[in-house]
């Protein structure tokens, strides 16, 4: 296992050992597609098996997240997606991505995410916002604008409301070295 599969592991159950990523890989499609995802930015012979997987997951109708988006450590789906991510999106360390997130772009210039970051169910990133680390972006927002470090921003268009604990949704973060 590389270290780009375990600290997916480790954000879902919270270990990455070898029994593990066996019940995950059987049970979570989501845990598979990322499996599939993480393989494909390899070399050699773990590359093939990447662009394999790749071409038979099921999950890329609900999570399209091209394989040349660059994703960090620990990145973390919830319920499965879906999720919709353009190409030109930078994702960070320890990010959590709910259902019916959308990161996209008209002009492939998309977000840049940074890390500890939690995005809440139904959020859309629009175009080339930076959006900082230690952020937590509430359920519905909509970001058009950079949000800076350490806050907490909601609504429509999204608006920085506090600065109070806003990492306090990264469960079982990947301690990056």
């Amino acid at each position: 296992m590389n270290d780009y599969v375990k600290s997916d592991l480790m954000r879902y159950y919270g270990k990455y050992d070898t029994l593990t990523f066996i019940k995950a890989y059987l049970k979570d499609k989501t845990f598979r597609f990322q499996y599939a995802f993480r393989m494909c930015h390899c070399s050699g012979p773990a590359k093939f098996i990447g662009y394999a997987l790749w071409g038979v997951s099921k999950t890329k109708k609900h999570i399209q997240l091209p394989r040349k988006t660059k994703v960090g450590y620990g990145l973390y789906i919830g319920h499965g997606g879906p999720i919709v991510v353009n190409e030109t999106a930078i994702i960070g360390n320890n990010c959590n991505l709910s259902q019916f997130t959308t990161i996209g772009s008209n002009d492939f210039n998309a977000a840049i995410i940074g890390d500890n970051t939690y995005i809440g169910p139904n959020v859309c990133i629009v175009e080339n916002v930076k959006i900082g680390n230690n952020v937590t972006i509430g359920a519905g927002s909509v970001v058009t604008k950079d949000i800076p470090d350490n806050a907490t921003a909601v609504g429509n268009y999204a608006k920085v409301i506090n600065y109070n604990n806003p990492g306090r949704y990264i469960k079982n973060p990947w301690e990056v070295k």
